[in-house]
């Protein structure tokens, strides 16, 4: 079978969200990240992602799940049910998509307590298998998915945590002797604060949050010769809302965000003996402490570690809590991936459901994930079953 063909396919979903379309000219050193199974990172909801991809402390929703799963027991409603669709790298092909279903669970709107769950699916289209002789041999689907269940606790009436575990299957093509499908398991950590607070006559909500994400095994695709680290990462963010009459409010969001995976070796002056010591090295780390290294790990020092950290900020107008426009920036380091993009989205809600898109705009030229659309469907219980009395 077609050894090429089968390394670009791993290649693509290993690392096509870090790495797309890099100019190397104007980076004094390019050395992104690497991680398996980078499409848990791919923002779910049109309402984050039409905020520069930001979710740690805004108001809790549906999608708090892949957020931060902390907020579930904050949500105003007893339950609610979420499903997105994104198609992914539209600008380059039109069969690439992630699926994603959502909800959350309460006894009781007053509840100290929430359970939550979510089911992610990135299908990569279909691929043609070839022999060296070009000939097709078969056209297999690979696919990534997560399945998550977890449940968020109230600490105090302004304070939860939550905590999420997942179950990642990563299936790149038919099993050889070169490819296998991989799996791993991993969890979610979360801290939330939010509490209300007077800004001259008005009561605003402040909220704050913490997570950590993809904490867990590696993955593998060769049968364990090589294991992959997950894309372990720490969020952390802040929100404000702010009443300026009765119909009309505005929330400001900024999140920060830092893998928690090593850094790959500088590896360009080295001769093949010490480079093949180095990867070796750095794929046998084990994902706790390649989690504790990786803030201080960087070739480069502290200023690379800094390069590290990605930014988002974000905006939502909300007019009568109905309609929504929101905007927001996502800026990641030229020396550690293309990802620098603004997002707008807009939102319409009734009783028991509210529909929302998002569009990404790319400030970088030739970067894949330019016009990047998602479209986000959710239910409210309570609102449903009012509806049916």
């Amino acid at each position: 079978m077609n050894k090429t063909r089968k390394t670009i396919i791993a290649l693509l979903a290993l690392a096509f969200p870090l790495t797309a379309a890099a100019d190397d000219n104007d980076k004094d050193y390019f050395n992104p990240l690497q991680t398996g199974v980078p499409s848990l990172t791919i923002a779910p909801d049109a309402r984050s992602s039409g905020m520069g991809d930001v979710g740690a402390a805004t108001e809790p929703d549906v999608w708090s799940q892949h957020w931060n799963p902390a907020k579930n027991v904050f949500n105003y409603s007893k339950a609610g049910i979420g499903v997105s669709y994104t198609p992914w790298l539209s600008s380059l092909v039109n069969d690439i998509d992630m699926a994603y279903l959502s909800g959350f669970y309460k006894p009781s709107q007053d509840e100290n307590w929430a359970l939550s769950a979510s089911l992610r699916y990135f299908s990569l289209g279909e691929i043609v298998m070839t022999d060296w002789n070009g000939d097709q041999i078969m056209a297999v689907n690979p696919y990534e998915m997560a399945v998550d269940f977890g449940g968020s606790i109230k600490t105090s009436d302004v304070f939860s945590i939550g905590a999420s575990f997942r179950y990642i299957r990563s299936d790149l093509g038919p099993g050889t002797e070169e490819l296998y499908p991989g799996n791993a398991m991993a969890a979610d950590l979360g801290f939330y604060y939010n509490n209300y607070v007077m800004l001259g006559n008005s009561e605003s909500l402040l909220g704050m949050g913490l997570v950590l994400s993809n904490l867990g095994s590696k993955i593998s695709y060769d049968d364990g010769n090589t294991n992959n680290f997950l894309p372990a990462n720490l969020r952390l963010g802040t929100s404000f809302l702010y009443p300026m009459d009765d119909y009309n409010t505005i929330s400001l969001s900024l999140d920060l965000n830092k893998y928690l995976t090593p850094t790959p070796p500088n590896t360009e002056n080295m001769t093949a003996e010490e480079k093949q010591a180095a990867l070796n090295k750095y794929f046998g780390t084990s994902p706790l402490t390649g989690a504790l290294q990786s803030f201080s790990d960087a070739p480069n020092g502290l200023r690379e570690e800094l390069q590290e950290i990605t930014y988002s900020v974000g905006a939502e107008y909300a007019y009568r809590n109905q309609f929504f426009f929101r905007g927001g920036y996502f800026y990641e380091n030229p020396n550690k991936g293309t990802r620098q993009y603004f997002t707008v989205g807009a939102g319409f809600r009734l009783t028991a459901f509210e529909l929302g898109v998002s569009y990404l705009i790319s400030t970088v030229p030739s970067n894949a994930l330019d016009q990047t659309l998602r479209f986000s469907l959710s239910f409210d219980m309570d609102g449903l079953k009012n509806l049916t009395r």
